[in-house]
Protein backbone atom coordinates (compact mmCIF):
# COMPACT_ATOMS: atom_id res chain seq x y z
CA UNK A 1 0.00 0.00 0.00
CA UNK A 2 0.81 3.53 -0.59
CA UNK A 3 2.11 4.42 3.24
CA UNK A 4 5.32 1.97 2.16
CA UNK A 5 5.96 4.38 -0.43
CA UNK A 6 7.72 7.94 0.34
CA UNK A 7 5.69 10.55 -1.78
CA UNK A 8 7.15 13.71 -0.35
CA UNK A 9 8.04 17.25 -1.57
CA UNK A 10 10.98 16.73 1.38
CA UNK A 11 14.60 16.73 -1.30
CA UNK A 12 12.72 18.32 -3.53
CA UNK A 13 15.90 19.68 -5.76
CA UNK A 14 17.73 16.43 -5.13
CA UNK A 15 14.37 14.29 -6.68
CA UNK A 16 14.07 17.37 -9.59
CA UNK A 17 17.78 16.40 -10.64
CA UNK A 18 17.46 12.63 -10.27
CA UNK A 19 13.78 12.26 -12.44
CA UNK A 20 15.05 15.06 -14.98
CA UNK A 21 18.05 13.07 -15.47
CA UNK A 22 16.20 10.10 -16.49
CA UNK A 23 14.26 9.36 -19.56
CA UNK A 24 10.49 8.56 -20.17
CA UNK A 25 8.31 6.65 -22.74
CA UNK A 26 5.83 8.93 -21.59
CA UNK A 27 5.48 12.68 -20.05
CA UNK A 28 1.96 13.23 -18.81
CA UNK A 29 0.95 17.02 -18.78
CA UNK A 30 -2.01 17.51 -16.12
CA UNK A 31 -2.32 16.13 -12.77
CA UNK A 32 -6.22 16.24 -12.70
CA UNK A 33 -8.36 12.69 -13.06
CA UNK A 34 -7.36 12.49 -16.62
CA UNK A 35 -3.88 12.95 -16.76
CA UNK A 36 -3.72 10.71 -12.92
CA UNK A 37 -5.58 7.81 -14.84
CA UNK A 38 -3.29 7.88 -17.79
CA UNK A 39 -0.57 7.56 -15.72
CA UNK A 40 -1.90 4.55 -13.53
CA UNK A 41 -3.21 2.64 -16.97
CA UNK A 42 0.53 3.61 -18.97
CA UNK A 43 2.40 2.93 -15.95
CA UNK A 44 0.74 -0.69 -15.17
CA UNK A 45 1.55 -1.48 -18.76
CA UNK A 46 5.39 -1.16 -18.56
CA UNK A 47 5.43 2.58 -19.76
CA UNK A 48 8.02 3.90 -17.74
CA UNK A 49 6.03 7.58 -16.88
CA UNK A 50 6.56 10.75 -15.66
CA UNK A 51 3.06 12.72 -14.69
CA UNK A 52 3.70 16.86 -14.27
CA UNK A 53 1.19 19.42 -12.88
CA UNK A 54 1.43 23.13 -12.41
CA UNK A 55 0.04 23.54 -9.46
CA UNK A 56 -1.07 20.96 -7.24
CA UNK A 57 -2.41 17.53 -8.22
CA UNK A 58 -6.69 17.93 -8.69
CA UNK A 59 -6.02 21.50 -8.22
CA UNK A 60 -7.91 22.84 -11.19
CA UNK A 61 -11.50 20.79 -12.67
CA UNK A 62 -10.75 17.89 -10.63
CA UNK A 63 -11.49 19.08 -6.78
CA UNK A 64 -14.35 21.18 -8.22
CA UNK A 65 -17.12 18.39 -9.66
CA UNK A 66 -20.18 17.38 -8.22
CA UNK A 67 -18.24 14.65 -6.65
CA UNK A 68 -20.18 11.67 -8.05
CA UNK A 69 -19.24 8.98 -10.33
CA UNK A 70 -22.87 8.70 -12.01
CA UNK A 71 -23.87 7.44 -15.37
CA UNK A 72 -25.41 11.01 -16.36
CA UNK A 73 -29.48 10.18 -16.51
CA UNK A 74 -29.81 13.36 -18.74
CA UNK A 75 -28.06 12.61 -21.19
CA UNK A 76 -30.62 9.86 -22.42
CA UNK A 77 -32.86 12.90 -23.06
CA UNK A 78 -29.92 13.75 -25.25
CA UNK A 79 -30.08 10.33 -26.80
CA UNK A 80 -26.48 9.91 -26.02
CA UNK A 81 -26.80 6.31 -25.32
CA UNK A 82 -23.15 5.10 -25.95
CA UNK A 83 -22.19 7.70 -23.02
CA UNK A 84 -24.61 5.93 -20.74
CA UNK A 85 -23.74 3.02 -21.37
CA UNK A 86 -20.05 3.87 -20.64
CA UNK A 87 -19.92 6.11 -17.77
CA UNK A 88 -23.30 3.71 -16.42
CA UNK A 89 -21.18 0.53 -16.52
CA UNK A 90 -18.07 2.43 -15.14
CA UNK A 91 -19.73 3.12 -11.53
CA UNK A 92 -19.78 -0.12 -10.56
CA UNK A 93 -15.79 -0.61 -11.40
CA UNK A 94 -14.52 2.59 -10.04
CA UNK A 95 -16.52 1.44 -6.54
CA UNK A 96 -15.02 -1.43 -7.23
CA UNK A 97 -11.54 -0.53 -6.84
CA UNK A 98 -12.19 2.18 -4.29
CA UNK A 99 -15.24 1.10 -2.26
CA UNK A 100 -14.51 3.47 0.80
CA UNK A 101 -13.92 6.63 -1.63
CA UNK A 102 -16.56 5.99 -4.25
CA UNK A 103 -19.49 5.53 -1.96
CA UNK A 104 -23.41 3.72 -2.87
CA UNK A 105 -25.48 6.60 -2.76
CA UNK A 106 -29.66 6.32 -3.36
CA UNK A 107 -30.71 9.33 -5.68
CA UNK A 108 -33.99 10.65 -5.33
CA UNK A 109 -35.64 11.80 -8.46
CA UNK A 110 -39.09 13.70 -7.59
CA UNK A 111 -41.66 13.68 -9.92
CA UNK A 112 -43.68 17.59 -9.97
CA UNK A 113 -46.12 18.98 -11.83
CA UNK A 114 -45.12 20.69 -15.39
CA UNK A 115 -41.61 19.10 -14.35
CA UNK A 116 -38.97 17.56 -17.15
CA UNK A 117 -39.17 13.97 -16.16
CA UNK A 118 -43.10 13.14 -16.33
CA UNK A 119 -43.93 9.52 -14.92
CA UNK A 120 -44.11 7.32 -18.02
CA UNK A 121 -40.64 8.36 -19.36
CA UNK A 122 -39.21 8.24 -16.27
CA UNK A 123 -40.26 5.13 -15.65
CA UNK A 124 -38.89 4.08 -19.32
CA UNK A 125 -35.55 6.28 -19.11
CA UNK A 126 -34.35 4.89 -15.58
CA UNK A 127 -35.06 1.05 -17.30
CA UNK A 128 -33.11 2.33 -20.03
CA UNK A 129 -30.50 3.38 -17.89
CA UNK A 130 -30.73 0.13 -15.71
CA UNK A 131 -29.74 -2.08 -18.91
CA UNK A 132 -27.19 -0.03 -20.49
CA UNK A 133 -25.41 0.28 -17.09
CA UNK A 134 -25.92 -3.47 -16.50
CA UNK A 135 -27.68 -2.03 -13.28
CA UNK A 136 -28.12 -5.67 -10.98
CA UNK A 137 -30.18 -6.27 -7.47
CA UNK A 138 -31.11 -3.74 -5.17
CA UNK A 139 -29.57 -1.15 -7.23
CA UNK A 140 -32.32 -2.18 -10.14
CA UNK A 141 -34.29 1.36 -10.58
CA UNK A 142 -38.08 1.49 -8.22
CA UNK A 143 -40.44 3.99 -9.34
CA UNK A 144 -42.19 5.37 -6.14
CA UNK A 145 -45.84 6.86 -5.42
CA UNK A 146 -46.40 9.94 -4.01
CA UNK A 147 -46.62 9.06 -0.67
CA UNK A 148 -43.68 6.95 -0.43
CA UNK A 149 -41.78 9.40 -1.86
CA UNK A 150 -42.64 11.59 0.60
CA UNK A 151 -41.30 9.09 3.14
CA UNK A 152 -38.24 8.62 2.28
CA UNK A 153 -37.90 13.28 1.70
CA UNK A 154 -40.54 14.89 4.05
CA UNK A 155 -39.36 18.49 2.51
CA UNK A 156 -40.39 17.32 -1.02
CA UNK A 157 -43.35 19.67 -2.48
CA UNK A 158 -46.29 17.57 -1.45
CA UNK A 159 -48.98 19.93 -3.80
CA UNK A 160 -47.32 19.38 -6.71
CA UNK A 161 -45.63 15.94 -6.15
CA UNK A 162 -46.67 12.96 -8.21
CA UNK A 163 -44.23 10.59 -6.73
CA UNK A 164 -40.02 9.85 -7.76
CA UNK A 165 -38.02 7.54 -9.48
CA UNK A 166 -35.33 6.01 -7.64
CA UNK A 167 -32.09 4.86 -8.53
CA UNK A 168 -28.65 4.13 -7.62
CA UNK A 169 -25.32 6.50 -8.29
CA UNK A 170 -22.25 6.95 -6.38
CA UNK A 171 -20.70 9.87 -3.98
CA UNK A 172 -16.87 10.25 -3.87
CA UNK A 173 -13.91 13.28 -2.91
CA UNK A 174 -12.87 13.64 -6.71
CA UNK A 175 -9.47 15.25 -5.73
CA UNK A 176 -8.78 12.44 -2.97
CA UNK A 177 -9.94 9.51 -6.24
CA UNK A 178 -7.43 11.79 -8.07
CA UNK A 179 -4.29 11.38 -5.46
CA UNK A 180 -5.14 8.17 -5.10
CA UNK A 181 -4.72 7.30 -8.81
CA UNK A 182 -1.20 9.07 -8.70
CA UNK A 183 -0.29 7.30 -5.72
CA UNK A 184 -1.17 3.85 -7.44
CA UNK A 185 0.80 4.80 -10.37
CA UNK A 186 4.11 4.93 -7.93
CA UNK A 187 3.41 1.45 -7.63
CA UNK A 188 4.48 0.43 -11.37
CA UNK A 189 7.04 2.60 -11.39
CA UNK A 190 5.91 6.22 -12.43
CA UNK A 191 7.01 9.64 -11.16
CA UNK A 192 5.03 12.65 -10.53
CA UNK A 193 5.59 16.07 -9.61
CA UNK A 194 3.43 18.97 -8.30
CA UNK A 195 3.81 22.61 -8.72
CA UNK A 196 5.79 22.09 -11.84
CA UNK A 197 5.01 23.98 -15.15
CA UNK A 198 5.28 23.23 -18.51
CA UNK A 199 6.52 26.18 -20.73
CA UNK A 200 7.69 24.19 -24.46
CA UNK A 201 8.40 21.15 -25.90
CA UNK A 202 11.31 19.48 -26.70
CA UNK A 203 11.65 18.52 -30.80
CA UNK A 204 13.70 15.80 -32.69
CA UNK A 205 13.00 15.86 -35.90
CA UNK A 206 10.12 17.83 -35.71
CA UNK A 207 8.58 15.08 -33.26
CA UNK A 208 7.93 16.15 -29.89
CA UNK A 209 10.71 14.46 -28.06
CA UNK A 210 10.08 16.02 -24.33
CA UNK A 211 9.14 19.04 -22.31
CA UNK A 212 10.34 21.99 -20.73
CA UNK A 213 9.50 23.05 -17.43
CA UNK A 214 9.50 25.22 -14.64
CA UNK A 215 9.70 23.97 -10.97
CA UNK A 216 7.52 26.71 -9.39
CA UNK A 217 9.07 26.11 -6.23
CA UNK A 218 12.58 27.12 -6.82
CA UNK A 219 11.80 28.78 -9.90
CA UNK A 220 14.66 26.54 -12.34
CA UNK A 221 13.80 25.54 -15.59
CA UNK A 222 14.80 22.41 -16.41
CA UNK A 223 13.82 19.56 -19.55
CA UNK A 224 12.97 16.32 -19.83
CA UNK A 225 13.33 13.61 -22.66
CA UNK A 226 10.29 11.62 -23.77
CA UNK A 227 9.25 9.11 -26.90
CA UNK A 228 5.51 10.51 -26.28
CA UNK A 229 3.97 13.55 -24.24
CA UNK A 230 0.34 13.74 -23.57
CA UNK A 231 -1.48 17.24 -22.88
CA UNK A 232 -4.11 16.70 -20.21
CA UNK A 233 -3.90 19.71 -18.97
CA UNK A 234 -8.30 19.92 -18.95
CA UNK A 235 -8.88 23.22 -19.09
CA UNK A 236 -5.50 24.39 -20.01
CA UNK A 237 -5.14 22.01 -23.07
CA UNK A 238 -5.41 24.61 -25.41
CA UNK A 239 -3.15 26.54 -24.26
CA UNK A 240 -0.44 23.71 -24.57
CA UNK A 241 -1.63 23.02 -28.24
CA UNK A 242 -0.73 26.93 -28.75
CA UNK A 243 2.44 26.37 -27.48
CA UNK A 244 2.86 22.94 -29.87
CA UNK A 245 1.33 25.46 -32.77
CA UNK A 246 -1.10 23.31 -33.33
CA UNK A 247 -4.51 24.87 -31.93
CA UNK A 248 -6.42 24.13 -35.05
CA UNK A 249 -9.91 22.48 -35.64
CA UNK A 250 -11.69 21.61 -32.83
CA UNK A 251 -11.17 23.72 -29.53
CA UNK A 252 -12.27 23.76 -25.88
CA UNK A 253 -15.59 24.86 -24.86
CA UNK A 254 -14.84 26.51 -21.08
CA UNK A 255 -18.25 26.60 -18.87
CA UNK A 256 -18.33 26.76 -15.19
CA UNK A 257 -20.09 24.63 -12.38
CA UNK A 258 -20.82 26.26 -9.07
CA UNK A 259 -21.76 24.75 -5.85
CA UNK A 260 -23.09 25.61 -2.36
CA UNK A 261 -22.49 24.29 1.01
CA UNK A 262 -24.82 24.62 3.79
CA UNK A 263 -25.31 23.36 7.29
CA UNK A 264 -27.30 20.00 7.67
CA UNK A 265 -29.76 21.94 9.67
CA UNK A 266 -30.40 24.23 6.84
CA UNK A 267 -31.13 22.21 4.68
CA UNK A 268 -32.00 18.63 6.46
CA UNK A 269 -32.30 16.52 3.14
CA UNK A 270 -32.43 12.85 4.48
CA UNK A 271 -30.45 11.88 1.08
CA UNK A 272 -29.09 12.61 -2.26
CA UNK A 273 -32.15 14.32 -4.66
CA UNK A 274 -31.58 15.54 -8.23
CA UNK A 275 -34.57 17.81 -9.19
CA UNK A 276 -36.03 20.51 -11.32
CA UNK A 277 -35.41 23.82 -11.59
CA UNK A 278 -38.02 26.55 -12.83
CA UNK A 279 -35.76 26.81 -16.18
CA UNK A 280 -35.77 23.64 -17.06
CA UNK A 281 -32.42 22.69 -15.96
CA UNK A 282 -31.91 19.68 -13.33
CA UNK A 283 -30.09 20.13 -10.09
CA UNK A 284 -28.41 18.10 -6.78
CA UNK A 285 -28.89 18.68 -3.27
CA UNK A 286 -26.38 16.00 -1.73
CA UNK A 287 -25.90 15.72 2.06
CA UNK A 288 -22.34 14.68 3.42
CA UNK A 289 -21.31 14.33 6.77
CA UNK A 290 -21.88 17.67 8.47
CA UNK A 291 -23.54 19.73 5.72
CA UNK A 292 -25.44 19.55 2.75
CA UNK A 293 -24.10 20.71 -0.85
CA UNK A 294 -26.29 22.09 -3.78
CA UNK A 295 -25.54 22.44 -7.61
CA UNK A 296 -24.28 23.27 -9.99
CA UNK A 297 -24.58 26.15 -12.25
CA UNK A 298 -24.02 25.65 -15.98
CA UNK A 299 -22.47 29.02 -17.64
CA UNK A 300 -20.03 29.81 -20.45
CA UNK A 301 -16.29 31.02 -19.41
CA UNK A 302 -14.01 33.29 -20.79
CA UNK A 303 -12.17 34.87 -17.77
CA UNK A 304 -9.26 33.71 -15.59
CA UNK A 305 -8.87 29.73 -15.71
CA UNK A 306 -6.36 30.34 -12.34
CA UNK A 307 -9.01 31.72 -10.50
CA UNK A 308 -12.54 30.69 -11.22
CA UNK A 309 -15.20 31.92 -8.48
CA UNK A 310 -18.55 32.02 -7.31
CA UNK A 311 -20.52 35.20 -7.93
CA UNK A 312 -23.55 36.47 -6.03
CA UNK A 313 -25.52 35.51 -9.50
CA UNK A 314 -24.71 31.95 -9.10
CA UNK A 315 -25.15 31.73 -5.25
CA UNK A 316 -28.88 33.52 -5.95
CA UNK A 317 -29.87 31.59 -8.59
CA UNK A 318 -28.52 28.13 -6.95
CA UNK A 319 -30.51 29.01 -3.57
CA UNK A 320 -33.51 30.20 -5.79
CA UNK A 321 -34.03 27.00 -6.94
CA UNK A 322 -33.90 24.96 -3.77
CA UNK A 323 -36.33 27.28 -1.93
CA UNK A 324 -38.30 26.58 -5.04
CA UNK A 325 -38.57 23.03 -4.80
CA UNK A 326 -38.53 22.67 -0.77
CA UNK A 327 -41.12 24.94 0.43
CA UNK A 328 -40.15 24.76 3.99
CA UNK A 329 -36.40 25.51 3.40
CA UNK A 330 -35.84 29.31 3.22
CA UNK A 331 -32.55 29.45 2.82
CA UNK A 332 -30.51 32.70 2.57
CA UNK A 333 -26.88 34.12 0.69
CA UNK A 334 -26.15 34.35 4.91
CA UNK A 335 -26.55 30.44 5.30
CA UNK A 336 -23.60 29.96 3.22
CA UNK A 337 -20.95 27.91 4.97
CA UNK A 338 -18.74 27.26 1.80
CA UNK A 339 -18.49 26.73 -1.96
CA UNK A 340 -16.35 26.22 -5.10
CA UNK A 341 -16.83 26.54 -8.74
CA UNK A 342 -14.77 24.89 -11.43
CA UNK A 343 -14.39 24.51 -15.18
CA UNK A 344 -15.77 21.90 -17.33
CA UNK A 345 -13.10 21.52 -20.40
CA UNK A 346 -15.79 20.74 -23.38
CA UNK A 347 -15.62 20.73 -26.98
CA UNK A 348 -17.35 23.61 -28.58
CA UNK A 349 -19.87 22.73 -31.14
CA UNK A 350 -21.24 25.81 -32.89
CA UNK A 351 -25.13 27.10 -31.94
CA UNK A 352 -24.90 24.74 -28.92
CA UNK A 353 -25.76 26.09 -25.66
CA UNK A 354 -23.26 25.45 -22.68
CA UNK A 355 -25.63 22.59 -20.97
CA UNK A 356 -26.16 21.58 -24.37
CA UNK A 357 -22.51 20.22 -25.10
CA UNK A 358 -21.40 16.71 -25.22
CA UNK A 359 -19.81 14.99 -21.96
CA UNK A 360 -17.86 12.70 -24.95
CA UNK A 361 -13.99 12.85 -24.85
CA UNK A 362 -11.81 13.79 -27.80
CA UNK A 363 -8.46 12.68 -28.47
CA UNK A 364 -5.91 15.08 -30.98
CA UNK A 365 -2.69 14.18 -32.31
CA UNK A 366 -1.07 17.20 -34.10
CA UNK A 367 1.33 17.06 -36.78
CA UNK A 368 4.73 17.33 -34.67
CA UNK A 369 3.29 13.98 -31.98
CA UNK A 370 1.27 15.96 -29.45
CA UNK A 371 -1.49 13.71 -28.10
CA UNK A 372 -4.15 16.37 -26.41
CA UNK A 373 -7.45 14.82 -24.53
CA UNK A 374 -10.22 16.68 -23.59
CA UNK A 375 -13.98 16.72 -22.57
CA UNK A 376 -15.04 13.92 -20.66
CA UNK A 377 -16.93 12.89 -17.73
CA UNK A 378 -14.99 12.22 -13.91
CA UNK A 379 -16.93 9.01 -13.73
CA UNK A 380 -15.47 7.84 -17.68
CA UNK A 381 -11.68 8.97 -16.43
CA UNK A 382 -10.45 5.11 -16.86
CA UNK A 383 -12.22 5.03 -19.85
CA UNK A 384 -10.49 7.83 -21.12
CA UNK A 385 -6.71 6.73 -20.07
CA UNK A 386 -7.43 3.32 -21.40
CA UNK A 387 -8.65 4.89 -25.05
CA UNK A 388 -5.57 7.31 -24.82
CA UNK A 389 -3.22 4.97 -24.07
CA UNK A 390 -4.46 2.18 -26.46
CA UNK A 391 -3.21 5.27 -29.00
CA UNK A 392 0.28 5.59 -27.54
CA UNK A 393 0.67 1.32 -27.78
CA UNK A 394 -0.54 2.08 -31.37
CA UNK A 395 2.67 3.82 -32.10
CA UNK A 396 4.84 1.97 -29.89
CA UNK A 397 4.53 -1.20 -32.06
CA UNK A 398 4.27 1.19 -35.34
CA UNK A 399 7.18 2.78 -34.81
CA UNK A 400 9.39 1.05 -32.06
CA UNK A 401 8.24 -2.51 -32.63
CA UNK A 402 7.20 -2.85 -29.10
CA UNK A 403 3.81 -4.21 -28.46
CA UNK A 404 2.22 -3.10 -24.57
CA UNK A 405 -0.31 -5.40 -22.60
CA UNK A 406 -4.15 -4.28 -22.53
CA UNK A 407 -5.69 -2.41 -19.90
CA UNK A 408 -6.31 -4.12 -16.41
CA UNK A 409 -7.05 -0.82 -14.62
CA UNK A 410 -10.30 -2.38 -13.97
CA UNK A 411 -8.60 -4.75 -11.98
CA UNK A 412 -6.04 -2.32 -9.64
CA UNK A 413 -7.52 -1.64 -6.45
CA UNK A 414 -6.62 2.02 -5.56
CA UNK A 415 -4.15 3.10 -2.45
CA UNK A 416 -6.23 2.66 0.47
CA UNK A 417 -8.33 -0.05 -0.06
CA UNK A 418 -7.77 -3.63 0.35
CA UNK A 419 -11.89 -3.52 1.00
CA UNK A 420 -13.97 -6.17 -1.65
CA UNK A 421 -17.23 -4.65 -0.72
CA UNK A 422 -18.49 -1.20 0.87
CA UNK A 423 -19.91 -3.43 3.58
CA UNK A 424 -15.86 -4.06 4.87
CA UNK A 425 -15.63 -0.09 4.82
CA UNK A 426 -18.96 0.35 7.17
CA UNK A 427 -17.62 -2.66 9.88
CA UNK A 428 -13.61 -0.72 9.13
CA UNK A 429 -15.32 2.37 10.28
CA UNK A 430 -16.79 0.64 13.01
CA UNK A 431 -13.78 -0.71 14.50
CA UNK A 432 -12.04 2.69 14.10
CA UNK A 433 -14.79 4.28 16.32
CA UNK A 434 -15.02 1.70 18.82
CA UNK A 435 -10.34 2.20 19.10
CA UNK A 436 -11.40 6.26 19.34
CA UNK A 437 -14.73 6.97 20.77
CA UNK A 438 -12.71 6.72 24.48
CA UNK A 439 -10.94 9.63 23.23
CA UNK A 440 -13.72 11.30 22.28
CA UNK A 441 -13.97 11.30 19.13
CA UNK A 442 -17.19 10.68 16.88
CA UNK A 443 -18.84 8.72 14.56
CA UNK A 444 -18.40 11.54 12.29
CA UNK A 445 -14.49 11.31 13.33
CA UNK A 446 -14.22 7.69 12.36
CA UNK A 447 -16.43 7.81 8.99
CA UNK A 448 -13.91 11.01 7.60
CA UNK A 449 -10.93 9.03 8.59
CA UNK A 450 -12.03 5.97 6.75
CA UNK A 451 -13.71 7.67 3.64
CA UNK A 452 -10.87 9.97 3.31
CA UNK A 453 -7.99 7.51 3.46
CA UNK A 454 -9.54 3.71 3.54
CA UNK A 455 -6.78 1.69 5.37
CA UNK A 456 -4.23 4.40 5.54
CA UNK A 457 -6.39 5.37 8.39
CA UNK A 458 -3.77 2.97 10.25
CA UNK A 459 -0.60 4.79 9.63
CA UNK A 460 -2.10 7.93 10.86
CA UNK A 461 -3.65 6.40 13.81
CA UNK A 462 0.13 5.23 14.35
CA UNK A 463 1.62 8.59 14.15
CA UNK A 464 -1.59 9.91 16.45
CA UNK A 465 -0.34 7.41 19.08
CA UNK A 466 3.30 8.80 18.53
CA UNK A 467 2.66 12.62 19.11
CA UNK A 468 2.81 14.20 22.35
CA UNK A 469 -0.32 16.86 21.93
CA UNK A 470 -2.92 17.08 24.63
CA UNK A 471 -5.52 18.34 22.89
CA UNK A 472 -6.92 15.13 21.10
CA UNK A 473 -8.59 16.44 18.29
CA UNK A 474 -5.13 18.47 17.36
CA UNK A 475 -3.47 15.43 17.58
CA UNK A 476 -5.03 13.92 15.02
CA UNK A 477 -5.10 16.80 12.70
CA UNK A 478 -1.88 16.86 13.21
CA UNK A 479 -1.34 13.47 12.09
CA UNK A 480 -2.56 13.77 9.09
CA UNK A 481 -1.06 16.66 8.19
CA UNK A 482 2.57 14.78 8.83
CA UNK A 483 0.87 11.43 6.44
CA UNK A 484 0.08 13.92 3.45
CA UNK A 485 3.35 15.50 4.09
CA UNK A 486 5.45 12.23 3.71
CA UNK A 487 3.12 10.27 1.68
CA UNK A 488 0.96 12.68 -0.31
CA UNK A 489 3.07 15.57 -1.64
CA UNK A 490 1.34 18.04 0.25
CA UNK A 491 3.76 21.32 -0.19
CA UNK A 492 1.84 23.82 1.76
CA UNK A 493 -1.31 24.36 4.21
CA UNK A 494 -3.98 24.90 1.22
CA UNK A 495 -2.86 21.63 -0.33
CA UNK A 496 -3.81 20.26 3.09
CA UNK A 497 -6.86 21.80 4.03
CA UNK A 498 -8.64 21.91 0.37
CA UNK A 499 -7.25 19.21 -1.78
CA UNK A 500 -6.18 15.99 0.61
CA UNK A 501 -9.24 16.40 3.47
CA UNK A 502 -11.95 18.51 1.49
CA UNK A 503 -12.12 20.35 4.87
CA UNK A 504 -12.30 24.17 3.01
CA UNK A 505 -15.82 22.66 1.67
CA UNK A 506 -17.04 19.97 4.40
CA UNK A 507 -15.34 21.23 7.39
CA UNK A 508 -14.61 25.18 7.21
CA UNK A 509 -14.74 25.38 10.92
CA UNK A 510 -12.04 22.78 11.95
CA UNK A 511 -9.90 24.72 9.35
CA UNK A 512 -10.37 28.09 11.09
CA UNK A 513 -9.83 26.23 14.68
CA UNK A 514 -6.67 24.69 13.57
CA UNK A 515 -4.85 26.93 11.19
CA UNK A 516 -2.11 27.16 13.76
CA UNK A 517 -0.59 23.41 14.45
CA UNK A 518 -1.34 22.86 10.57
CA UNK A 519 1.14 25.47 9.74
CA UNK A 520 3.07 24.58 12.67
CA UNK A 521 3.43 21.39 11.33
CA UNK A 522 4.42 22.37 7.29
CA UNK A 523 6.94 25.20 8.91
CA UNK A 524 8.83 22.43 10.86
CA UNK A 525 8.46 19.70 7.55
CA UNK A 526 9.95 22.66 4.92
CA UNK A 527 11.48 24.78 7.48
CA UNK A 528 9.78 28.22 5.36
CA UNK A 529 10.60 31.38 6.48
CA UNK A 530 8.26 33.48 8.42
CA UNK A 531 7.78 35.59 5.52
CA UNK A 532 6.57 32.57 3.73
CA UNK A 533 3.98 31.64 6.50
CA UNK A 534 2.65 35.06 6.68
CA UNK A 535 1.95 34.31 2.72
CA UNK A 536 0.51 30.90 3.02
CA UNK A 537 -1.64 32.44 5.62
CA UNK A 538 -3.13 35.42 3.76
CA UNK A 539 -3.79 33.40 0.72
CA UNK A 540 -5.71 30.54 3.50
CA UNK A 541 -7.33 33.35 4.66
CA UNK A 542 -8.11 35.21 1.49
CA UNK A 543 -9.42 31.21 0.51
CA UNK A 544 -11.61 30.88 3.12
CA UNK A 545 -13.23 34.78 2.63
CA UNK A 546 -14.25 34.16 -1.16
CA UNK A 547 -15.71 30.43 -0.17
CA UNK A 548 -17.65 31.55 2.61
CA UNK A 549 -19.11 35.53 2.67
CA UNK A 550 -21.83 36.14 0.03
CA UNK A 551 -23.35 38.97 2.00
CA UNK A 552 -24.81 41.36 -0.92
CA UNK A 553 -21.99 44.06 0.16
CA UNK A 554 -19.88 41.69 -1.73
CA UNK A 555 -21.57 42.00 -5.04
Amino acid sequence: MSQDIAFSNIGRKEKLQKITADTYDLIVVGGGITGAGIALDASSRGLKVLLLEKNDFASGTSSKSTKLIHGGLRYLKQFDFWLVKEVGSERAIVHKLAPHLVIPEKMLLPLIEGGSYGKWLTSIGLKVYDILAQVTGDDKRQMLEKKEAMKLEPLLPKKILNGAGYYAEYRTDDARLTLENVKTSLQFGAQALNYTKVTDFVYKDEQVAGVTFKDEVFGEEYSVSSTYVINAAGPWVDELRSVNHSKKGKRLHLTKGVHLVFPKEKLPVQQSVYFDIPDGRMMFAIPRGKVTYIGTTDTNYNADKDHVTTDIADAIYLITAVNHMFPDIHLELDDIVSSWAGLRPLIHEEGKSASELSRKDEIFTSDTGLISIAGGKLTGYRKMAERTVNRIAKHMEENHDRKLEPCTTDKIPLCGSDFKKYKHVKKYIATVFDRLHDNGFTEYDAWYLVTTYGKQTETILELYAQLKVENLQERMIRAEAQFTIAHEMALNPLDFFIRRTGRLYFDIDSVRNFMKPIFDEFQKAYGYSSEEMDAFKTELESELESHSNFSLDRA
